[in-house]
């Protein structure tokens, strides 16, 4: 039974026969699958390897290859394993995107793989991952400037591939005999740069997405400061660069975007004359059209921001020595405009403020609920405790009363109440002014 995959925009479906597995920026699909007679349109066949090599192989003995097939294909020496992923009508299409010559002579597919061929290819990738950290000791041990990032295994176990990184030109001659007599292989030795070491070894970007090198990207342009800087990004190294330490690809994403609006805007040397004094060029937010200006060019004093358009005619108008009122149209004040960049318009810790809220909030909450029980309490006591207040107050009035008639004077009442060497007994009161007599008794008494 056939099955196909329908377009939601109507202009027919997908053969499944085209599609395949998801192999990264390897990923092929062959439009032309479900075309009657596109098998025999070529008998040139793409064959995928290991990491992001593929090969363009002559089927020669007229094998029946859909994609996705398992071959054994010619090498030198031996044989290598590898999946079909393209066949038909487009395969010369694709060689032409390669800038393959056409003089080129291919080799040929031998047989679909059969179990044996398999196990042989097993068997000599489980070796690659400790021939890989051998071969970076046995590279520092001869002082070497490189690095081995990682080894491919033909499928037959004869041939190794090792793949390095190096900023100049490495003698890796006595390297190779080295390696040679420790794995017993025949050795090959490719020059590889930092992208495409970071889309073998994969990750996830500040974006939180997979990396482009890893998934889509196959073909890798240098990207140069300038792209940052007609972007108006600051020149952050540790911002601009990806995981490959050098500047990252996405850069070079929105530069032709910029470049076309920044076209629409002045340039940064003018500077705008006023009634009130000049304008100099402060910042620009470029896709929005907006110039900001200020009065002073090193510091931001007096900051306006105005469009392009009408920054256009204020130097026009200057050019004609007329000055206006203000930048603003009809003197108006400056509108606060919300910037549409979500990274300006949110910070990564507004979350973190509101958890401090919460806290303080939870808090305050005894405090409040103290003083409304105190509120409650108050209102429900009975009124004869109300009235007993004002007598209870008058007691030690009057008591302070007695004791300024008897001749005291205040001060000296309190520091004797509070001197612990009097003590609380009553007869300490009246020591000072009438010293006791050894036969009398204490006047408390």
């Amino acid at each position: 039974m056939e099955y196909s995959f329908k377009l939601h925009n109507g202009s027919g479906c997908l053969c499944r026969k085209g599609c395949g597995r998801q192999d990264k920026q390897l990923n092929t699909y062959d439009w032309l699958a479900d075309v009657p007679g596109n098998e025999k349109e070529s008998d040139l066949v793409e064959v995928q390897f290991k990491n992001t090599r593929k090969g363009y192989f002559k089927n020669s003995y007229n094998l029946t290859l859909n994609k996705g097939d398992i071959v054994a294909v010619e090498a030198t020496p031996g044989h290598d394993i590898g999946v079909v992923t393209l066949t038909g009508g487009l395969v010369p299409l694709q060689i032409k995107k390669t800038n393959l010559k056409p003089d080129t002579e291919f080799k040929r597919i031998y047989r679909i793989a059969k179990p044996i061929d398999l196990e042989k290819y097993e068997e000599a990738k489980a070796r690659e991952h400790k021939t890989m950290i051998r071969s970076r000791q046995i590279a520092k041990d001869l002082n070497l400037e490189m690095k081995i990032g990682d080894v491919e295994f033909q499928g037959d176990g004869n041939k190794a591939i090792f793949y390095y990184i190096a900023e100049g030109r490495v003698d890796f001659r006595q390297l190779i005999k080295v390696l040679a007599e420790e794995f017993h292989v025949r050795i090959e030795m490719k020059q590889i740069g930092a992208r495409q070491e970071a889309g073998r070894i994969g990750g996830i970007g500040p974006c939180g997405r997979e990396l482009c090198c890893a998934t889509w990207m196959t073909s890798f342009v240098s990207v140069s400061t300038s792209a940052a800087r007609l972007q108006d990004i600051s020149p952050n190294p540790q911002k601009l660069a990806g995981q490959c330490a050098k500047l990252k690809c996405c850069m070079n994403y929105e530069v032709n975007c910029y470049v076309e609006a920044q076209k629409q805007l002045p340039s940064r040397e003018i500077t705008l004359e006023t009634k009130d004094g000049e304008f100099y060029y402060f910042k620009a937010d470029i896709l929005a059209n907006l110039i900001t200006y200020s009065t002073d060019k090193s510091i931001p004093a007096n900051l306006v921001t105005i469009t392009g358009k009408r920054a256009f005619e204020i130097i026009s108008l200057n050019k004609k020595g007329i000055k206006p009122d203000s930048l603003e149209e009809n003197g108006s004040e400056q509108n606060d405009r919300s910037s549409n960049d979500l990274v300006e318009q949110e910070s990564l810790t507004r979350f973190d403020k509101s958890k401090k809220k919460k806290k303080k909030n939870r808090s305050q909450e005894p405090k409040e609920k103290k003083n409304e029980e105190g509120k409650q309490q108050q209102q429900t006591e009975p009124k004869d405790n109300v009235q007993q207040q004002p007598n209870q107050q008058e007691a030690p009035e009057q008591q302070k009363g007695e004791k300024q008639r008897e001749g005291e004077p205040r001060r000296n009442n309190e520091r004797r109440r509070h001197n612990p060497r009097n003590g609380n007994r009553p007869g300490n009161r009246d020591r000072r002014n009438n010293p006791p007599q050894p036969q009398q008794q204490p006047q408390g008494e």
